[in-house]
């Protein structure tokens, strides 16, 4: 996935599209999380946080490659 993408004569690097996209839905699993009380048993939510952002633009990358293969 090397190239830019047109947003409205805007081109974008891939990376930062899927960065935003990650970020969305790190906001819906932080809320979650935080619903059932699981940052209570977490020792530093901040870093918490950050690795699973990471997790997520790792599997969103993926999944991304994937649909376009296909």
């Amino acid at each position: 996935m090397i190239g830019e993408a047109s947003f409205y004569g805007l081109y974008v690097p891939w990376l930062m599209l899927l960065c935003g996209i990650t970020l969305a839905v790190q906001w819906f699993v932080r809320r979650a999380l935080g619903a059932i009380g699981f940052y209570r048993w977490v020792w530093h939510p901040a870093l918490f946080d950050t690795a699973m952002y990471v997790l997520l633009l790792y599997a969103v990358s993926n999944v991304a490659s994937t649909l376009q293969t296909h």
